[in-house]
Protein backbone atom coordinates (compact mmCIF):
# COMPACT_ATOMS: atom_id res chain seq x y z
CA UNK A 1 0.00 0.00 0.00
CA UNK A 2 1.16 3.50 -0.61
CA UNK A 3 0.54 6.31 1.46
CA UNK A 4 1.57 9.98 0.26
CA UNK A 5 2.55 12.25 3.04
CA UNK A 6 1.69 16.09 2.76
CA UNK A 7 3.37 19.09 5.21
CA UNK A 8 3.44 22.80 3.92
CA UNK A 9 5.78 24.18 6.72
CA UNK A 10 8.10 21.86 8.78
CA UNK A 11 9.22 22.93 12.37
CA UNK A 12 11.59 21.50 13.81
CA UNK A 13 9.78 20.81 16.94
CA UNK A 14 7.35 18.32 15.09
CA UNK A 15 10.22 16.36 14.09
CA UNK A 16 9.59 13.59 16.68
CA UNK A 17 6.12 13.23 15.16
CA UNK A 18 6.88 12.86 12.00
CA UNK A 19 9.71 10.03 13.15
CA UNK A 20 6.99 8.38 14.86
CA UNK A 21 4.76 8.74 11.66
CA UNK A 22 7.40 7.28 9.13
CA UNK A 23 7.71 4.40 11.96
CA UNK A 24 4.23 3.51 11.93
CA UNK A 25 3.88 3.36 8.45
CA UNK A 26 6.93 1.41 7.74
CA UNK A 27 6.05 -1.25 10.49
CA UNK A 28 2.59 -2.05 8.82
CA UNK A 29 4.11 -2.65 5.81
CA UNK A 30 2.74 0.51 3.66
CA UNK A 31 5.51 2.46 1.44
CA UNK A 32 5.06 6.23 2.52
CA UNK A 33 5.72 8.76 -0.32
CA UNK A 34 6.51 12.23 1.01
CA UNK A 35 6.01 15.67 -0.65
CA UNK A 36 9.66 16.18 -1.77
CA UNK A 37 10.92 19.81 0.48
CA UNK A 38 9.32 17.35 3.43
CA UNK A 39 11.13 14.93 2.44
CA UNK A 40 14.74 17.42 2.12
CA UNK A 41 13.82 18.39 5.81
CA UNK A 42 13.34 14.84 6.98
CA UNK A 43 16.54 13.07 5.10
CA UNK A 44 19.10 15.88 6.70
CA UNK A 45 17.56 15.20 10.09
CA UNK A 46 16.43 11.28 10.85
CA UNK A 47 17.31 8.18 8.67
CA UNK A 48 15.10 7.75 6.29
CA UNK A 49 14.53 3.75 5.12
CA UNK A 50 15.17 3.32 1.06
CA UNK A 51 11.27 2.36 0.25
CA UNK A 52 10.58 5.87 1.10
CA UNK A 53 9.37 7.37 -2.32
CA UNK A 54 9.00 10.86 -3.07
CA UNK A 55 6.50 13.57 -4.80
CA UNK A 56 7.66 16.19 -6.61
CA UNK A 57 7.14 19.52 -6.15
CA UNK A 58 4.35 20.06 -9.36
CA UNK A 59 2.46 17.85 -6.65
CA UNK A 60 2.06 14.85 -8.88
CA UNK A 61 0.99 11.73 -6.91
CA UNK A 62 2.15 8.72 -7.27
CA UNK A 63 -0.23 5.97 -9.64
CA UNK A 64 -2.10 3.33 -7.03
CA UNK A 65 -1.85 6.21 -3.89
CA UNK A 66 -4.34 4.99 -1.31
CA UNK A 67 -4.39 7.55 0.69
CA UNK A 68 -3.18 11.03 1.50
CA UNK A 69 -1.97 11.91 4.99
CA UNK A 70 -2.14 15.75 5.26
CA UNK A 71 0.19 17.03 8.64
CA UNK A 72 -0.66 20.29 9.95
CA UNK A 73 -3.97 22.10 10.02
CA UNK A 74 -6.72 23.41 7.99
CA UNK A 75 -4.83 25.54 5.59
CA UNK A 76 -2.57 22.14 4.63
CA UNK A 77 -5.29 20.42 4.79
CA UNK A 78 -6.96 22.79 1.69
CA UNK A 79 -3.50 22.58 -0.03
CA UNK A 80 -4.11 18.72 -0.13
CA UNK A 81 -7.00 19.33 -1.85
CA UNK A 82 -6.23 20.70 -4.77
CA UNK A 83 -4.03 17.98 -6.21
CA UNK A 84 -6.53 15.34 -4.86
CA UNK A 85 -8.97 16.66 -7.15
CA UNK A 86 -11.29 14.88 -8.63
CA UNK A 87 -9.13 11.23 -8.12
CA UNK A 88 -11.50 9.83 -4.81
CA UNK A 89 -7.96 9.19 -2.73
CA UNK A 90 -9.07 9.87 1.21
CA UNK A 91 -7.15 12.12 3.07
CA UNK A 92 -6.78 12.24 6.67
CA UNK A 93 -5.79 15.15 8.68
CA UNK A 94 -3.33 14.95 11.59
CA UNK A 95 -3.17 18.29 13.44
CA UNK A 96 0.11 19.85 14.42
CA UNK A 97 -1.56 23.17 13.36
CA UNK A 98 -3.76 24.93 15.33
CA UNK A 99 -7.33 24.75 15.27
CA UNK A 100 -7.59 21.61 13.34
CA UNK A 101 -11.23 21.47 12.72
CA UNK A 102 -10.86 19.42 9.42
CA UNK A 103 -7.45 17.90 10.48
CA UNK A 104 -9.01 16.61 13.76
CA UNK A 105 -6.92 13.37 14.23
CA UNK A 106 -3.85 13.92 17.06
CA UNK A 107 -0.22 13.25 16.78
CA UNK A 108 -0.90 10.57 19.86
CA UNK A 109 -3.51 9.11 17.52
CA UNK A 110 -1.45 7.89 14.67
CA UNK A 111 -0.84 4.93 15.56
CA UNK A 112 -4.32 3.93 16.10
CA UNK A 113 -5.18 5.26 12.61
CA UNK A 114 -2.90 3.67 11.02
CA UNK A 115 -4.10 0.78 12.31
CA UNK A 116 -7.62 1.49 11.50
CA UNK A 117 -6.79 2.34 7.80
CA UNK A 118 -4.92 -1.37 7.70
CA UNK A 119 -8.53 -2.42 8.84
CA UNK A 120 -10.84 -0.15 7.28
CA UNK A 121 -12.42 0.38 10.52
CA UNK A 122 -13.08 4.04 9.67
CA UNK A 123 -15.83 6.25 7.80
CA UNK A 124 -15.13 8.50 4.91
CA UNK A 125 -16.94 11.91 5.08
CA UNK A 126 -18.02 13.03 1.66
CA UNK A 127 -17.25 17.07 1.37
CA UNK A 128 -18.62 19.20 -1.54
CA UNK A 129 -16.65 21.92 -3.54
CA UNK A 130 -17.26 25.02 -5.24
CA UNK A 131 -16.38 25.54 -8.45
CA UNK A 132 -15.50 28.72 -10.27
CA UNK A 133 -16.27 29.38 -13.79
CA UNK A 134 -14.78 32.42 -15.42
CA UNK A 135 -14.04 33.88 -18.94
CA UNK A 136 -10.00 33.64 -18.70
CA UNK A 137 -7.77 31.00 -16.93
CA UNK A 138 -7.63 31.99 -13.06
CA UNK A 139 -6.63 29.13 -11.19
CA UNK A 140 -5.08 26.63 -13.46
CA UNK A 141 -6.49 23.06 -13.44
CA UNK A 142 -7.74 23.41 -9.37
CA UNK A 143 -10.56 26.24 -10.16
CA UNK A 144 -12.50 24.67 -6.70
CA UNK A 145 -12.57 25.32 -3.16
CA UNK A 146 -13.56 23.26 0.11
CA UNK A 147 -14.05 26.17 1.96
CA UNK A 148 -15.50 29.37 0.07
CA UNK A 149 -15.09 31.35 -2.65
CA UNK A 150 -14.79 34.97 -1.99
CA UNK A 151 -14.64 38.56 -4.27
CA UNK A 152 -12.87 41.09 -2.38
CA UNK A 153 -11.40 44.89 -2.81
CA UNK A 154 -7.89 44.77 -3.45
CA UNK A 155 -6.08 48.18 -3.17
CA UNK A 156 -8.82 50.43 -1.70
CA UNK A 157 -10.60 51.37 1.18
CA UNK A 158 -13.79 52.01 -0.90
CA UNK A 159 -16.48 49.84 -0.66
CA UNK A 160 -16.91 47.53 -3.75
CA UNK A 161 -20.48 47.19 -5.50
CA UNK A 162 -21.26 43.70 -6.79
CA UNK A 163 -24.21 42.63 -8.31
CA UNK A 164 -25.86 39.14 -8.11
CA UNK A 165 -27.49 36.54 -10.14
CA UNK A 166 -28.75 33.23 -9.05
CA UNK A 167 -29.32 31.02 -12.01
CA UNK A 168 -29.37 33.88 -14.09
CA UNK A 169 -32.54 35.69 -11.87
CA UNK A 170 -30.86 38.82 -10.18
CA UNK A 171 -30.85 38.40 -6.32
CA UNK A 172 -29.47 41.79 -4.83
CA UNK A 173 -26.32 44.45 -5.01
CA UNK A 174 -23.97 44.40 -2.26
CA UNK A 175 -22.12 47.68 -1.03
CA UNK A 176 -19.26 45.52 0.83
CA UNK A 177 -16.11 45.01 1.66
CA UNK A 178 -16.78 41.71 -0.08
CA UNK A 179 -18.79 38.54 -0.56
CA UNK A 180 -18.05 35.33 0.29
CA UNK A 181 -20.12 32.08 -1.29
CA UNK A 182 -19.12 29.02 1.19
CA UNK A 183 -19.78 25.19 1.05
CA UNK A 184 -21.46 23.49 4.14
CA UNK A 185 -17.34 22.96 5.28
CA UNK A 186 -16.59 26.69 4.73
CA UNK A 187 -19.52 27.70 6.78
CA UNK A 188 -17.33 27.40 10.22
CA UNK A 189 -14.53 29.36 8.95
CA UNK A 190 -14.57 33.07 7.19
CA UNK A 191 -18.18 33.02 6.70
CA UNK A 192 -18.77 32.58 10.31
CA UNK A 193 -16.84 35.10 10.91
CA UNK A 194 -18.70 37.47 8.97
CA UNK A 195 -21.97 36.02 10.85
CA UNK A 196 -22.64 33.36 8.29
CA UNK A 197 -24.87 30.29 9.75
CA UNK A 198 -23.16 27.26 10.89
CA UNK A 199 -24.30 24.49 8.11
CA UNK A 200 -23.83 20.66 8.13
CA UNK A 201 -21.63 18.84 5.85
CA UNK A 202 -24.27 17.10 4.58
CA UNK A 203 -26.82 19.75 3.68
CA UNK A 204 -26.71 20.23 -0.22
CA UNK A 205 -26.37 24.41 -0.09
CA UNK A 206 -24.17 27.36 -0.11
CA UNK A 207 -24.65 30.15 2.29
CA UNK A 208 -23.74 33.99 0.79
CA UNK A 209 -22.51 35.67 3.38
CA UNK A 210 -21.77 39.70 2.91
CA UNK A 211 -18.29 41.11 4.52
CA UNK A 212 -19.00 43.94 6.11
CA UNK A 213 -21.92 45.40 4.18
CA UNK A 214 -23.21 49.35 4.19
CA UNK A 215 -26.78 47.75 3.90
CA UNK A 216 -27.85 46.77 7.27
CA UNK A 217 -31.05 44.75 5.60
CA UNK A 218 -27.93 42.57 3.73
CA UNK A 219 -27.68 39.46 5.58
CA UNK A 220 -26.24 35.99 4.68
CA UNK A 221 -28.48 33.93 2.67
CA UNK A 222 -28.88 30.29 2.00
CA UNK A 223 -29.22 28.34 -1.39
CA UNK A 224 -29.56 25.18 -3.05
CA UNK A 225 -26.11 23.94 -4.44
CA UNK A 226 -27.54 23.15 -7.93
CA UNK A 227 -27.52 27.03 -8.19
CA UNK A 228 -25.53 28.56 -10.23
CA UNK A 229 -24.86 32.41 -8.85
CA UNK A 230 -22.93 35.05 -11.13
CA UNK A 231 -21.22 38.42 -10.51
CA UNK A 232 -20.94 41.52 -11.57
CA UNK A 233 -18.39 43.98 -9.67
CA UNK A 234 -17.65 47.26 -9.50
CA UNK A 235 -15.28 49.86 -7.43
CA UNK A 236 -13.22 52.90 -7.34
CA UNK A 237 -10.39 50.96 -8.03
CA UNK A 238 -9.07 49.13 -10.96
CA UNK A 239 -8.38 45.66 -9.49
CA UNK A 240 -10.60 43.48 -7.23
CA UNK A 241 -9.30 40.21 -5.56
CA UNK A 242 -10.84 36.88 -6.14
CA UNK A 243 -9.66 33.77 -3.64
CA UNK A 244 -10.48 29.70 -3.76
CA UNK A 245 -9.69 29.22 -0.36
CA UNK A 246 -6.28 30.54 0.38
CA UNK A 247 -5.81 31.19 -2.91
CA UNK A 248 -6.02 34.73 -4.81
CA UNK A 249 -5.68 36.24 -7.55
CA UNK A 250 -6.29 40.00 -9.16
CA UNK A 251 -9.23 40.55 -11.14
CA UNK A 252 -10.53 43.44 -13.49
CA UNK A 253 -14.34 44.28 -13.73
CA UNK A 254 -14.48 42.98 -17.30
CA UNK A 255 -13.93 39.23 -15.33
CA UNK A 256 -16.76 37.52 -15.81
CA UNK A 257 -17.38 35.26 -12.96
CA UNK A 258 -19.84 32.49 -11.76
CA UNK A 259 -19.65 29.82 -9.11
CA UNK A 260 -21.71 25.98 -8.70
CA UNK A 261 -21.28 22.98 -6.89
CA UNK A 262 -18.10 21.12 -8.02
CA UNK A 263 -18.84 18.10 -9.98
CA UNK A 264 -16.49 15.79 -7.40
CA UNK A 265 -16.53 15.79 -3.62
CA UNK A 266 -13.33 15.68 -1.63
CA UNK A 267 -13.33 12.31 1.64
CA UNK A 268 -12.15 12.77 4.67
CA UNK A 269 -11.43 9.74 7.01
CA UNK A 270 -12.83 9.59 10.04
CA UNK A 271 -12.70 7.78 13.31
CA UNK A 272 -15.49 7.27 16.08
CA UNK A 273 -15.55 10.06 18.03
CA UNK A 274 -15.18 12.53 15.50
CA UNK A 275 -18.64 13.67 14.70
CA UNK A 276 -19.25 17.38 13.79
CA UNK A 277 -21.08 17.66 16.67
CA UNK A 278 -18.56 16.74 18.70
CA UNK A 279 -15.87 18.63 16.87
CA UNK A 280 -18.14 22.39 17.29
CA UNK A 281 -18.09 21.78 20.64
CA UNK A 282 -14.05 20.71 20.82
CA UNK A 283 -13.00 23.37 18.85
CA UNK A 284 -15.70 26.21 19.17
CA UNK A 285 -16.48 25.96 21.98
CA UNK A 286 -20.40 25.34 20.64
CA UNK A 287 -22.62 25.69 23.43
CA UNK A 288 -20.37 26.26 26.45
CA UNK A 289 -21.28 28.63 29.12
CA UNK A 290 -19.13 29.74 31.77
CA UNK A 291 -21.97 30.07 34.18
CA UNK A 292 -21.44 26.38 34.64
Amino acid sequence: MIIAVYNRTFKEADLPVFSHLISSLISHSIIPVLYKPLYKHLKERLHLPEQIGVFSENIQLPPKTKYVISMGGDGTMLDVVTFVANKNIPILGINIGRLGFLSSTQPSEIDMAISSIIKETYQLDARSLVHLDSNIDLFGNAPFALNEFTLQRKDSSSLVKIKTYLNGEFLCTYWADGLIVSTPTGSTGYSLSCGGPIIFPQASSFVITPVAPHNLNMRPIIVADNSIISFEIEGRAEQFLCTLDSRSVAISSEVSIAVRKESFEIFLVKFEGQQFLSTLQSKLLWGVDQRN
